[in-house]
């Protein structure tokens, strides 16, 4: 029997496919002096399927089969493969690990979980990395206790008092207390000036939070407000209004 004589370059570039895997495919370049076992050996490792449990047919450019590649000791080019053409594996284990289609849904996957104490005794885990970077940059903490004083000093402004904004001591009466997403996160407190000094009329970025005339309406920190015995100034008292 004459042996197969092969140019120096005898590779062929072939797509790969699986009966199991409807989602995979690959391109491999392999030469045609490759033993069928070979080729088994090497598509195991991409695609999992054992190599006992493998068969392998060779398919054209358009899908329809050449032949079955059921010689493990005979090359390639002994079922004359050309560029193009495609390497189907069947795996013939039903409970191969890829079967069932759990290689490509994560959702048919079992959860690893673990208790809070487990957890907890761990070296390292992200929650104490968590808790070592709050404790350098306190930055959310410092946020919450901003927000609990200003939660504070709303308690003591109502709607309807009378009150002073700094700066410049612009009299008014307290007209909105409480949060304003729209504005930023904490607390606000919307008044209505006694004199055109606002900036709108209790409407801000589309949203109402009270009604005034316009040019008499501002929404401002807690922190900036002081509630008490403000009566409306007398437009010709000859004292200064603003600071």
């Amino acid at each position: 029997m004459s042996k197969l004589q092969l140019p120096a370059d005898d590779s062929v570039s072939l797509r790969v496919t699986h009966s199991n895997l409807t989602s995979f495919a690959s391109d491999i370049r392999v030469s045609q002096q490759t033993t069928v076992e070979a080729l088994k050996e090497k598509l195991w490792k991409k695609t999992g399927t054992a190599v006992g449990s493998m068969r392998l047919e060779l398919r054209d450019e358009a899908g329809a089969r050449v032949a079955d590649l059921d010689r493990d000791a005979a090359p390639l080019a002994a079922y004359s493969p050309y560029d193009g053409y495609r390497l189907h594996i069947i795996d013939l284990d039903p409970s191969s690990v890829t079967s069932g289609g759990w290689l490509e849904d994560t959702s048919l996957v079992e959860k690893y979980t673990i208790s809070d104490e487990a957890y907890d005794k761990l070296g390292t885990n992200f929650r104490k990395f968590k808790e070592k970077m709050v404790s350098k940059n306190p930055v959310s903490d410092d946020k919450q206790q901003s927000d609990n004083q200003m939660e504070e000093l709303c308690a003591n402004i109502k709607v309807g008092d009378r009150c002073e904004v700094e700066p410049g001591a612009k009299r008014g009466t307290v007209k909105f207390v409480g949060k304003a997403e729209a504005l930023g996160r904490g607390f606000w407190v919307g008044v209505q000036y006694d004199e055109p000094l606002g900036k709108h009329d209790g409407m801000v970025k589309g949203v109402r939070f009270f009604e005034c005339p316009q040019g008499h309406g501002v929404i401002v920190r807690p922190e900036k407000v002081k509630v008490g015995d403000f009566p409306e100034r007398d437009p010709f008292d000859d004292e200064e209004d603003e600071i």
